[in-house]
């Protein structure tokens, strides 16, 4: 008899096709999140399941489903996901921690020159039909000379900071790693503190995982520390950044502009996260810019994604350790 496979959220049809010559699967047809009734549901005999952002698993959940022996995530950040249960389960927990690098990299620049040269304002103002011609208006912010800072040289900062060594920008980061002395040279880096990045960056690009170390490392009080006028882009993980205390900060004066692709509302792993975006950044046209969290959303990059999820699924299946083994699983017990 085929395994069972349940996908979580919407995939490329070759994704369901590849899986399909080895197991039964069960996709999601729509392009909505199931609620975590439904995923149960389906899921309750499955031997394996592909998982996405919204997802969350923990111990109720495996409990739930005694036949599982592999979640694949087709994403990279897994902190949602009870890897300590599963492992005590038997349960493989895979991830793909490549894949996201280079589109969320360039989605980053394209927020930070978006933001600077008042993109969307000037779409806005062209498409109202009050645009007869060239006039002196919507003043932004050019690169060359400037400072951006990095929170977080991984694989990602890395990305940004090579993509942006045209632009003639001083760049500042900070990360317990090291940068080899080539690459700073290559890129322009300067390795400082956190205060420093802060108080001299005329950009600040946080690029760091969510954890209870992280949540709100961008509070009141690191606003309160950026250069007057600065701008802040949050491409990594929305409680990174508290919002509330951005929207102040725009609503002050102290910083320039904000743009996120990623939200507070977002964190399912917090107990207390905020519902909604804040009024105070939603209604703030002149000095936001968002995106709802595309940064992966490159059409041949998420069918890689999903198809190096599949992979790793079918390895553990075929009883092979799979690629993308985020835990060590001890032996499966008999239920």
């Amino acid at each position: 008899m085929k395994s069972k496979i349940v996908i979580t959220h919407h995939v490329h049809q070759q994704v369901i096709e590849y899986l399909s010559e080895r197991c039964h699967v069960i996709p999601n047809d729509t392009h909505e999140t199931l609620s975590r009734e439904e995923i149960l549901d389906r899921a309750r005999d499955a031997d394996a399941i592909m998982t996405f952002m919204p997802d969350s698993v923990d111990e109720a959940f495996i409990s739930a489903c005694p036949k599982l022996q592999v979640i694949g995530c087709a994403l990279k950040g897994y902190d949602n996901y009870d890897v300590d249960a599963c492992t005590h389960r038997g349960i493989w927990v895979t991830n793909v921690p490549d894949l996201l690098t280079i589109p969320t990299a360039e989605l980053t620049i394209g927020l930070l020159i978006g933001l600077t040269r008042n993109i969307m304002q000037g779409d806005h103002f062209v498409r109202s039909g009050e645009f007869n011609g060239w006039r002196p208006t919507l003043y932004g912010s050019g690169f060359t000379g400037k400072t951006l800072g990095i929170i977080g040289m991984g694989a990602v900062g890395r990305a940004i900071a090579q993509r942006l060594v045209g632009y003639e920008l001083n760049i500042l980061y900070t990360d317990p790693a090291l940068v080899t002395p080539e690459l700073e040279k290559q890129w322009s880096l300067t390795r400082t503190s956190l205060l420093e990045l802060l108080n001299r960056s005329d950009f600040v690009v946080p690029m760091i995982p969510f954890s209870k170390e992280t949540h709100h490392l961008i509070n009141a009080d690191a606003v309160t520390q950026m250069k007057q006028g600065a701008y802040l882009i949050n491409a990594c993980r929305g409680s990174v950044v508290d919002e509330e205390a951005v929207a102040a900060a725009l609503s002050a004066g102290g910083l320039a502009g904000y743009a996120a692709d990623v939200f507070e509302m977002e964190e399912w792993v917090r107990s207390d996260r905020p519902r909604e975006i804040p009024s105070a950044l939603l209604g703030n046209t002149t000095q936001t810019l968002f995106t709802p969290h595309i940064g992966s959303a490159v059409d041949e990059v998420r069918l890689q994604i999903e198809l190096e999820a599949a992979k790793n699924i079918l390895q553990v299946l075929n009883n092979e350790r799979p690629q993308g083994a985020i835990n060590d699983p001890v032996q499966r017990a008999i239920v």
